[in-house]
């Protein structure tokens, strides 16, 4: 795997590509950039994401059970809740709703 930057990057890139209403896993975005245990890595991409200039939608990368597990790191409380809303994603006790249908898949999704 490159460094940590590099990884970063890559995975900012991946989600910049996910469609508005749609939302992905960490484990999804690592295994299709060949790491396939590194979901706790892309979590931690995320986290760098508010940092970067060319904004990245955090909000659409969840966990494999569509929890908004990554809510707590967002600048504001509720904010990946709003954002994900705004977008029609529905949301029940911190979880996205219809998540098999909502789910992008960059495995699938993008062409390696």
């Amino acid at each position: 795997m490159e460094n940590k930057e590099g990884f970063f990057s890559m995975v900012h890139q991946v989600v910049r590509l996910i469609p508005e209403g749609r939302v992905t896993s960490y484990g999804a975005i690592a295994k299709y950039l060949g790491a396939p245990r590194s979901a706790r890595m892309v979590g931690w991409a995320m986290n760098s994401s508010f940092n970067v200039d060319n904004p990245v939608p955090a909000h659409r990368v969840v966990n494999g059970q569509g929890l908004l597990t990554g809510a707590a790191q967002f600048p504001e409380p509720k904010m990946m809740e709003r954002l994900l809303e705004k977008e029609g994603v529905e949301l029940k006790n911190n979880k996205v709703q219809n998540f098999a249908e909502l789910f992008w898949n960059p495995s699938i999704e993008l062409e390696l």
